[in-house]
């Protein structure tokens, strides 16, 4: 299965966000991205990919194990950049971004440990994704294109500064992140355009062992 570690923010906190999202799709060029569902709204904190069944036990032990050695901590979600010249936008977080980067080290050490093939290690960068350019969408797919073709991709793609300029004036209100979720994803298999992925949360640990 697929499956990821993250922090989910609570509902009251992503209508704060939607609202903001309602706004900056009304700017100039918001058709040409892709935006993301409500549902989808989270902070990686660990991608696994493609899980075997037989590693998710001890994976969801060494997870609990991460999530009673973290303290519950303050967050809120504020600001926002890219990635990508404008493949991906995001929105960024505020408050004790110490110990969110404890827990991403955390969970990720949690599934090598496990047996879990990761990637190599990159430093741990607070983001949830409001966007993505068509064109990105478009290579995740399989698309590919080179010279003349990347050029023009490269004229067509939309200009989020003005999107990140727009968020960098928001922030939510901040809560305390209380548990570390472990979430599931299932990818589009319709072939239908603008079918978002489906994300399920399979288990939640409590921060610091509480509950």
């Amino acid at each position: 299965m697929r499956l990821f570690a993250a922090v989910v923010p609570p509902p009251d906190v992503t209508d704060e966000l939607a609202a903001e999202v309602d706004l900056l799709r009304s700017l100039p060029g918001a058709g040409g991205l892709r935006w993301t569902d409500r549902p989808g709204w989270h902070y990686t904190l660990a991608f696994y990919g493609e899980v075997d069944d037989t590693l998710v036990p001890e994976l969801s032990e060494r997870l609990a194990r991460a999530a009673r050695h973290t303290e519950p901590f303050a967050l809120a979600i504020s600001g926002g950049g890219q990635f990508g010249r404008g493949q991906v936008l995001w929105a960024g977080a505020s408050g004790d971004l110490e110990t969110l980067g404890r827990l991403a080290d955390r969970v990720e050490a949690a599934a090598r440990r496990a047996g879990v093939p990761m990637g190599e290690h990159r430093r741990y960068k607070a983001h949830l994704t409001v966007a993505r350019s068509r064109e990105a969408m478009g290579h995740r797919r399989g698309s590919r294109a080179h010279g003349r073709d990347a050029e023009a991709r490269d004229r067509e793609s939309v200009d989020v500064r003005p999107y990140v300029a727009a968020l960098a004036g928001f922030s939510s209100r901040t809560w305390t992140v209380a548990d570390l979720a472990l979430v599931r994803s299932y990818l589009p298999k319709s072939g239908v355009p603008g079918e978002q992925p489906r994300y399920e949360v399979v288990a939640r640990w409590r921060l610091g062992g509480a509950g």
